[in-house]
């Protein structure tokens, strides 16, 4: 019964938790015989709802640590239960403090468990009609399986129409272990699980770094209809301490379970910040594997400055993915270029039939050369990622062979002399190149295999992290001292070792953050710390050239400030000078090593509230160089950073390009 409901709702059931004192427990069990044929239909009689230790309509949205939960009583139900539905997985099991049976239909009043197959439901009071297969539940609903966790305060559903509804929904779900955990069985050991999570207080919450895999649900009412279940409007937010300072409104929201993914499409949505600015946006279909991939709630709309390759300001639109396989999902973006478009000409594309590696030149504009289109298709092969990214420039056929950009890469980890290592092959053509104070430098072509291993350790509080990598590769390209292309097969030997050396550092007395941070989600590590690095390249090349260089740089970062008040609490500053004592020469210009010594510095700013600046530039100090004196590498940005989002507008003045960044921060 109860899985069956699991399967039209999310997949799956859930547990149900809110327990009461054990001495109030009538601790008796109605086991029925079930003869369930995946069908049932629902109406809803008034029961006498008993008193609960909460109340779930007065419980915040944000507070699921609030759940009472006695241990014991979790305990015992856990053995019994678990004792017999291994045994007897048709059986249904339901227990409350008050039960009768009328013609078939059994009435269950106060902490009412129900168990089939391994799932469990939670409520105050519950009808099941034998015959008619249906379930009716209302008061204090809870479902609990794994890291899910969902609250409802009314439950009909018909196994016979495959039908139904709940009401007030409120959840918090791990997007990561969804599948996994609503595809799997109840067990014994998810008690101390569920026990743990539950008691657990989000008045404080722990920074997961690059990914977000806890979100907080609620709907008004979701409604079952057959593989479908839908809702007019659901709110996710990662905030899980006040769910205020972002939320993303979905409509229309209609979820679809496929074999072992779950299918996801809306209407029109809204990203709000802070309650108060709402920014309109399409999710259209997106598809949650058991992998816990998903594709992000990203913006569709992309407004960047390119303007080497673009001429300036452009917009575009990404269309919804289209899965062509199980496996692989293309992503198409169409663009407009607006700067372009205005002038009139381009400086985007050498002089018609002259070399790729020539001058770029001022040329007249036509229709065609005011779009653009970017496109990507992602999957796996066996154990193996594909990744294929092409990008046009312009739609102008005589411009087609400069316009158009393509790289590919497939790779995947494998076991290698007792470590870890990442295997990848690759495929280039048109690709674009800065190298410092040479600038600008194009691969025609190329394709070869990479081998590379990284480890990041700490020893006695100092931070060290290493990369080595061995590649091969056939490669086209612009030649170092001509303008001509010039093809080689290149082999390399990498090594790189970067290390943090505390001097006097005040380490935070812990991770977790709460309502009080504002604008970052951990908390600040202050202090001084010294920056080391030690690099190792060998190049060797078809034509006998070679270069090597030995590279050692040492600088001190320091970091000052809580970021907690609104003005000037926060400010990191770094200074790297990077050092390479080089011998050899490359046979390419995208790769020889130019700059001998280099000076890196980082200066971030919190400026007023969650206003912060951002920058970093490499500052080119090689004597014998033309570019003495001045930045070869640089950005700088101006943010608005948040405890679970930042949001930053980017200019790199040395390649004439910017856009714009977002970024969502999770916790647990």
């Amino acid at each position: 019964m109860i899985l069956g409901i699991a399967k039209k709702l999310i997949y799956s059931s859930f547990l149900f938790i809110n327990f009461i004192h054990p001495s109030k427990s009538a601790e008796f069990k109605d086991i029925i015989k079930s003869d369930y044929n995946g069908t049932t239909k629902l109406s809803w009689s008034e029961l006498t709802n008993r008193k609960t230790l909460f109340n779930n309509s007065n419980l915040p949205f944000s507070r699921f640590h609030d759940i009472y939960i006695d241990k014991k009583l979790l305990k015992k139900y856990s053995e019994s239960l678990i004792a017999v539905t291994s045994e007897k997985q048709s059986e249904i099991i339901i227990q409350s403090d008050q039960q009768s049976e009328v013609d078939g239909v059994i009435y269950a009043e106060g902490n009412v468990i129900v168990e089939s197959q391994g799932k469990i439901l939670k409520a105050d009071n519950l009808i099941y009609n034998k015959t008619l297969k249906t379930i009716r539940a209302k008061g204090n609903i809870l479902l609990v399986l794994g890291e899910q966790i969902f609250e409802s305060s009314e439950l009909e559903y018909s196994f016979l129409d495959e039908k139904g509804y709940l009401k007030d929904v409120k959840g918090l779900v791990n997007s990561n272990n969804l599948i996994d955990d609503l595809s799997s069985n109840f067990n014994s050991s998810d008690f101390n699980t569920i026990e743990s999570s539950l008691e657990f207080k989000k008045e404080k919450v722990l920074h997961t770094p690059a990914e977000v895999q806890n979100w907080l649900f609620f709907a008004d009412k979701i409604t079952i209809d057959g593989e479908k279940w839908k809702s007019k409007k659901a709110v996710f937010s990662n905030d899980l301490l006040e769910s205020k300072q972002v939320k993303i409104v979905i409509n229309s929201l209609e979820v679809i379970p496929d074999a072992e993914r779950l299918r996801f499409k809306s209407s029109l949505n809204y990203l709000i910040f802070d309650e108060k600015v709402s920014i309109p946006f399409w999710v259209g279909d997106r598809t949650l594997n058991k992998s816990g991939g998903i594709y992000n709630f990203d913006n569709r709309w992309n407004v960047g400055y390119e303007n080497l390759e673009k001429d300036g300001y452009f917009i575009g639109r990404k269309f919804n993915p289209i899965e062509i396989s199980d496996n692989f999902v293309f992503n198409l973006e169409p663009q407009f270029l607006i700067q372009r478009s205005l002038k009139g000409y381009t400086k985007s594309f050498v002089k018609r039939a002259e070399s790729i590696t020539s001058d770029r030149v001022k040329r007249n504009t036509s229709f065609e050369d005011y779009f653009a289109l970017k496109s990507q298709l992602k999957g796996g092969i066996n154990n193996w990622d594909l990744e294929i990214e092409k990008n046009v420039n312009s739609f102008d056929f005589g411009k087609f062979s400069d316009a158009f950009r393509l790289k590919t890469k497939l790779s995947k980890e494998i076991n290698f002399l007792d470590s870890i290592w990442n295997k990848s092959f690759y495929g280039i053509y048109r690709e674009r190149i800065w190298n410092g104070s040479l600038g600008e430098s194009e691969i025609y072509s190329g394709y070869g295999a990479k081998l590379q291993k990284e480890n990041a350790w700490v020893v006695n509080g100092i931070n060290k992290r290493e990369i080595l990598s061995l590649g091969l590769a056939d490669i086209t390209a612009e030649a170092l001292n001509t303008k001509n292309l010039e093809t080689h097969i290149k082999s390399n030997l990498f090594y790189a070792l970067d290390q943090r050396f505390p001097v006097s550092v005040e380490y935070p007395k812990n991770k977790f953050v709460d309502i009080s941070y504002k604008y970052i989600p951990e908390p600040i590590t202050k202090g001084l710390v010294i920056n080391t690095r030690l690099e190792a390249s060998y190049s060797l090349y078809e034509n006998g050239d070679h270069q090597d260089y030995l590279g050692i740089g040492i600088g001190p970062e320091l970091t000052l400030g809580n970021f907690k008040n609104k003005t000037f609490d926060y400010t990191r500053v770094s200074f790297f000078p990077f050092y390479r004592f080089n011998s050899g020469e490359s046979a390419f210009k995208f790769d020889q090593n130019n700059d001998n010594f280099t000076l890196g510095i980082n200066f971030d700013q919190q400026l007023f509230g969650p206003v912060i600046l951002k920058s970093f530039a490499t500052l080119n100090l090689t004597n014998d160089s033309d570019k003495y004196g001045e930045f070869i590498n640089s950005q700088i940005s101006l943010n608005w950073k948040k405890r679970t989002y930042e949001f930053g507008i980017y200019f790199q003045p040395h390649n004439q390009s910017g856009g714009i960044n977002f970024s969502l921060f999770g916790f647990k």
